[in-house]
């Protein structure tokens, strides 16, 4: 990893914002010059500090029924038979496993508040799990790293 200046965060912020924002663009929006602003860029990508350019498809940024967060603590050493079991849930769009109380943070989608309280029960239902606690997500202000 590289010394990121104020330069380099602001560019790192507008291209988290846009990839695909223009180097004429970023050199306006920070006052530097283009070729400051290019060198910089590729600068960051070859240290690793960025490691690719993304985008977000309409599928995500559309409104997904219900979204949320199910922290989910297991019983003894049957991590791996319930990982197994969540991830074969289409439901289940990401698993951690994590530390602390809870042994796994599961991110859930399902098309609304019936379907999401069937596979919340499907899931409290897997041989394994102790507990879980559950946050449904209201709204999202800001995605990506």
């Amino acid at each position: 990893m590289i010394s990121v200046d104020d330069l380099d965060t602001e560019l790192l912020s507008a291209l988290r914002h846009n990839a695909r924002i223009s180097v004429s663009s970023l050199a306006a929006m920070t006052g530097a010059s283009r070729a400051t602003v290019a060198t910089r860029i590729d600068r960051l990508v070859a240290s690793g500090t960025i490691v690719g350019f993304t985008i977000r498809t309409g599928h995500e940024t559309r409104s997904a029924g219900v979204r949320a967060i199910v922290m989910i603590e297991v019983l003894g050493k049957l991590a791996d038979r319930v990982a197994d079991q969540l991830r074969g849930l289409p439901q289940v769009r990401a698993l951690h496993s994590t530390n602390g109380k809870w042994d796994f943070v599961a991110e859930l989608e399902d098309r609304d508040l019936a379907a999401f309280d069937e596979t919340l029960r499907r899931i409290r239902l897997i041989n394994g799990i102790n507990s879980t606690e559950t946050n449904i997500l209201l709204k999202t202000s800001k995605t990506g790293f």
